[in-house]
């Protein structure tokens, strides 16, 4: 809905994805730097299909009520893998897949080193994943990204927007944009729903969600506030070991407990009269 914009924090694990719905927000996106850094590597192209996968599966058991998104990298391969990935990503429970078009392997969008595949190449990636889509009778979102705005210039960049669109891709992600000005461009000149990513310290200009509504975005995407919060509660935490105490305040673990389930738990074995 291009009148509106969704703010959807981005997860990676099933507790990660319990608390952005518990939170109240209305979808989440399983992120591919996040999960990466969950098994403790650099989002490089190292984790594999059946990794992001299994993760998408242990996520998507972990919600009720909202639908989550999956990164999916490159599509691990040529067109026919791209059609498996989004299989695999259909059956793991995701409600839509996001495709780009780097190299293989890739890389998080706001790093240095990254190059993209040729025009024809990526837009074989999701007319793929659309025709996947299609002969598996889903509904399911197709998320077209470009990284081209550093390697070939942001004309590039918009111009591959308008092919994913024209091939059936249902939004768009524009990678990258180094100004509120190309940013606006990639909203005023490719149509249907534009994703706009908010990463702290990365290459694109934050902005509060009623600026990039304005600015005509659908969906603004926080990939990392969740693993950079919880990061950073941790090392202090240690750090306050370390030196003799348990660092700063914590959950209670009344709190905790609810926040896993337990709570969901007992009702479901009083229900049955069983303890």
């Amino acid at each position: 809905n291009n009148s509106s914009l969704a703010v959807m924090p981005c997860c990676y694990d099933g507790l990660s994805a319990k608390l952005v719905e518990a939170a109240g927000f209305k979808l989440t996106f399983m992120s591919g730097f996040a999960v990466s850094a969950a098994y403790g590597l650099p989002d490089t192209g190292l984790l594999s299909v059946t990794e992001m996968a299994y993760q998408a599966n242990m996520i998507c058991n972990a919600l009720r009520y909202i639908p989550c998104i999956g990164d999916g990298d490159t599509g691990y391969g040529n067109v026919a893998n791209v059609k498996r990935t989004v299989r695999q990503y259909i059956n793991a429970g995701l409600s839509g897949i996001m495709i780009e078009d780097q190299v293989s392997p890739k890389r998080c969008g706001h790093t240095k080193g990254k190059q993209v595949v040729g025009r024809e190449e990526a837009c074989a990636r999701i007319r793929a994943a659309v025709d996947a889509r299609q002969e598996g009778g889903e509904d399911l979102v197709i998320l077209a990204r470009t990284d081209a705005r550093g390697p070939l210039g942001l004309e590039e960049a918009l111009e591959r927007c308008r092919l994913f669109r024209a091939l059936g891709a249902d939004w768009t992600f524009l990678e990258a944009p180094l100004s509120l000005q190309e940013m606006a461009r990639a909203c005023r000149e490719v149509g249907g729903p534009k994703m706009a990513n908010m990463l702290g310290s990365g290459l694109t200009p934050l902005q509060a969600p009623e600026a990039l509504r304005a600015l005509g975005f659908s969906v603004a995407a926080y990939p990392l506030v969740l693993l950079t919060a919880s990061c950073k509660a941790m090392q202090d935490s240690l750090e306050g070991l370390a030196k003799g105490s348990e660092g700063p305040e914590q959950l209670s673990f009344e709190l905790l407990q609810d926040l896993v389930g337990f709570t969901e738990y007992y009702r479901e074995m009083d229900r049955y009269g069983l303890q």
